[in-house]
């Protein structure tokens, strides 16, 4: 094709949009253009200015949020309730996944930083997605799946670690006494 032509209907991907976002979350990466069409429009857009609470620990957990800009904190209680940071999460993060397929009550809070803009998907959503679309609502779980699995791997070889240092610590204190 003359590459005049092949400029004017080459197709750009349109980066503003919700499933451009959408295709380069861990996630959603292995869904087809279709499958992210229908995804888009499952998903909840949810705007928030800065210090506000999105949920709090002990809530009922019904899904997960996608940060499509802006910040947000994750907290969790200490034995005394006070508050500690657990980790913050900018664009392209995402959290609560765990309550998808499995309603818990969060064991975090999590709370903006600045203005954020978050994608919402929520159990209901999924379960009615799954009586319309059942290949897609397995394309999305075999995705969280992968992505669940990596966390885990990681925590797992996180414990390992500090377990394996603790050990050492111990022992070093051990043989100097």
């Amino acid at each position: 094709m003359d590459p005049l032509w092949r400029n004017i209907f080459r197709k750009t991907p349109d980066e503003d949009s919700l499933a451009y976002f959408l295709k380069h979350l861990p996630t959603f990466s292995e869904l087809t253009i279709r499958e992210l069409k229908l995804l888009e429009d499952m998903v909840h857009i949810r705007n928030y200015k800065a210090d506000e609470t999105v949920f709090e620990e002990g809530d009922p957990g019904s899904g997960m949020y996608m940060i499509r800009s802006g910040a947000v904190a994750i907290f969790a209680k200490d034995h005394t309730g006070v508050e500690e940071e657990v980790t913050r999460l900018t664009s392209g993060d995402f959290f609560g996944e765990t309550t998808l397929t499995a309603p818990a009550p969060r064991t975090a809070s999590a709370r903006t930083t600045e203005a954020t803009e978050l994608i919402g998907l929520f159990r209901s959503d999924l379960l009615e997605m799954a009586e319309r679309s059942p290949a897609v609502t397995s394309s999305i779980l075999f995705g969280l799946t992968r992505v669940v699995s990596e966390r885990l791997q990681a925590s797992s070889n996180e414990v390992r670690r500090l377990k394996n240092q603790l050990n050492e610590q111990t022992l070093a204190e051990t043989s100097k006494a």
